[in-house]
């Protein structure tokens, strides 16, 4: 599989590991030998110290990481945009910035906010409608979590995707236990299986690594992966 110039981060729920995939797909690019770029298009948080950019740039220093907009509560963002008073700008805008970055570069990975579907302006244009407007550069790397549920909620990502013929890299376990009990390796057994590539599957509290150990161990994470 060649990997689209746009790689798109998006997740099956909040709080699920997109980040840390966003470094350990930076990481893993970046030993390959390619130029990776990061852009948000909605940070919320940021009242809270939460910022996405800086937690990559951390973990895996880019040359080049952005953000879209900046919002200060952890909640979805057209509610967070309301609080601050702010206009959220439309995914088109995004897509102008994505692709200005991507000839910049050998790829660009775009980490979503919440969900595929979470609206992203005001307009009520979701994070599928910005991959729509970036056509065939852009391809999903789809996050879940490998416990009770994920079956269920990653089908109905996976589905939103192929409705909308957005093409689809592989699938990500983020955030996978160190003592797996029985679902959790159920349900790996049924993803490797599955239509869609199992890319790998992140250590929880991968994050807490050391930078030059994180980026070592990414590759391993991510051993299906093809470059």
């Amino acid at each position: 599989m060649t990997l689209p110039a746009i790689i798109i981060v998006t997740g099956t729920d909040t709080g699920i590991g997109k980040t840390i995939t966003t470094a350990a797909l930076a990481a893993t690019l970046i030993a390959a030998g390619r130029t990776v770029a990061m852009y948000k298009p909605c940070q919320s948080g940021a009242s809270f110290g939460d910022s996405d950019v800086d937690e990559v740039n951390r973990l895996v220093p880019l040359s080049h990481a952005e953000n879209g907009i900046v919002l200060g509560l952890p909640m979805a963002p057209v509610a967070a945009a309301e609080i601050d008073d702010v206009s959220l700008p439309p995914v088109s805008v995004h897509a102008m910035r994505i692709r200005a970055l991507a000839e910049t570069v050998d790829h660009v990975l775009v980490e979503g906010s919440g969900g595929l579907l979470v609206d992203l302006d005001d307009e009520g244009r979701t994070l599928a409608n910005l991959a729509l407007l970036l056509g065939h550069q852009a391809g999903f790397v789809v996050v879940a979590r490998p416990a009770l549920g994920t079956l269920n909620h990653v089908a109905l990502t996976l589905e939103a995707l192929r409705s909308r013929k957005l093409r689809i890299i592989g699938l990500v376990l983020g955030t996978w236990p160190k003592s797996p009990g029985a679902v959790e390796l159920s349900n790996r057994e049924v993803f490797a299986a599955g239509p869609v590539p199992l890319l790998g599957s992140l250590p929880e509290n991968a994050a807490a690594l050391p930078s030059a150990k994180f980026r070592a161990a990414a590759r391993g994470w991510l051993d299906g992966l093809t470059l």
